[in-house]
């Protein structure tokens, strides 16, 4: 049987493929929990400063299989019965909050409902111009998931966030950027290269000083007290000008050459 996610380490790049082409990457539950679990792995490992994710063959990802499939979940029975988020808002979980490191999604193609709401829980998106961005939820007479109400009103705000799953938009790639969903749109061919060249970019950074700016802004998303926020930012940059890594970047910087980080 062919691996639902395959896993491929550059450096300290690994790149997560969801590999159900010939069903566009359709979600059944074994493969949003290999999701899960991959990213998760990811971030536990010290080795893996950066997150890619993506799609093989034509799809990002189609959303839900609406034609079913077996049962699967990686959690105990007890687990299971008290689980009351599921996959689906485990993709924002992983991505966003248990994952501090960078996640970068290569949208290479369709990517609807829970799909686009795991590209959206990405913290930076390129997408191959010819992709195809909906919700979906009105169509099938669903509610939004996957963290599609925090996300899209993040990225659009409130309007427009609602106009656009009321309507049942789609949002090409090549529109993405004016409706805030992506940082960068490229042409199909070029996306694969592309991504592995931005998310190379990103190493050449201290992987402490991205994953401890990733908690500063996730964090002010969740906080509305202003003090407990800077303090938190305080506490962060204390942190960060302790470790190994800094001291070689004000090191490098009055040396005038570029640092080398270990992660330390």
């Amino acid at each position: 049987m062919t691996d639902l996610v395959t896993i491929a380490d550059d450096g300290h790049v690994r790149t997560i493929t969801l590999n159900r082409p010939d069903k566009m990457n359709a979600l059944n539950r074994e493969l949003a929990w290999r999701i899960v679990g991959a990213v998760d792995e990811a971030a536990r490992d010290d080795n893996v400063w950066v997150v890619a994710l993506t799609g093989s063959g034509r799809a990002f990802c189609a959303g839900l299989d609406l034609t079913g499939g077996e049962a699967f979940t990686p959690k105990s029975p007890m687990d299971s019965q008290l689980d009351d988020i599921g996959w689906v808002g485990n993709f924002f979980l992983a991505l966003r909050k248990r994952c501090d490191k960078p996640v970068v999604a290569g949208v290479n193609g369709v990517a609807v409902g829970a799909g686009l709401g795991l590209a959206m829980a990405s913290d930076v998106r390129i997408v191959a111009e010819s992709a195809r961005l909906m919700a979906g939820y009105t169509r099938i007479g669903g509610s939004p998931d996957a963290g599609l109400t925090i996300t899209l009103p993040q990225v659009m705000g409130y309007e427009r966030a609602m106009r656009f799953m009321m309507e049942n938009r789609t949002v090409t790639g090549a529109e993405a950027l004016d409706w805030g969903m992506a940082g960068e749109a490229v042409p199909d061919e070029a996306l694969p290269g592309r991504l592995a060249e931005y998310c190379q970019s990103l190493c050449a950074w201290s992987p402490i000083t991205l994953r401890l700016l990733k908690r500063g802004i996730g964090k002010a998303y969740e906080s509305t007290d202003m003090e407990q926020q800077l303090r938190y930012e305080v506490a962060n940059i204390r942190t960060a000008f302790a470790s190994e890594d800094a001291k070689e970047a004000r090191q490098a910087f009055l040396e005038k050459r570029q640092p080398v980080f270990r992660g330390r």
